[in-house]
């Protein structure tokens, strides 16, 4: 065998069952369709995070997911965003404080 044929060996296609075991528990699942109250909840949830990102300094923010499900598809999730938001908006106004002229 050559040193050409060394590299240019092919390897064969991944099976499920040459991956590791993580990795089947992050692969996405199928969806199940979002009832009219998981829609209705989420939406509120959204304009919680709309009215908190409006109240605060933030001009932008970055998520990720955890367990597979989107973040923004998880009402908790979106709520407990608007909370961090505005917990640090209270932390850097009680940290100003009053100002001394």
């Amino acid at each position: 065998m050559g040193l050409w044929s060394w590299f240019a060996r092919r390897r064969k296609p991944a099976t499920a069952a040459d991956r590791p075991a993580f990795a089947a528990a992050i692969e996405p699942k199928d969806q199940e369709p979002l009832t009219p109250e998981h829609v209705a909840d989420l939406k509120a949830a959204w304009a919680e995070l709309a009215e908190a990102a409006k109240e605060s300094a933030a001009t932008g923010f970055h998520a990720c997911s955890r367990g597979g499900k989107p973040w923004q598809e998880d009402p908790a999730a979106v709520r407990s965003v608007a909370a961090l938001l505005r917990r640090v908006d209270a932390e850097d106004t009680a940290t100003e404080g009053p100002t001394a002229k």
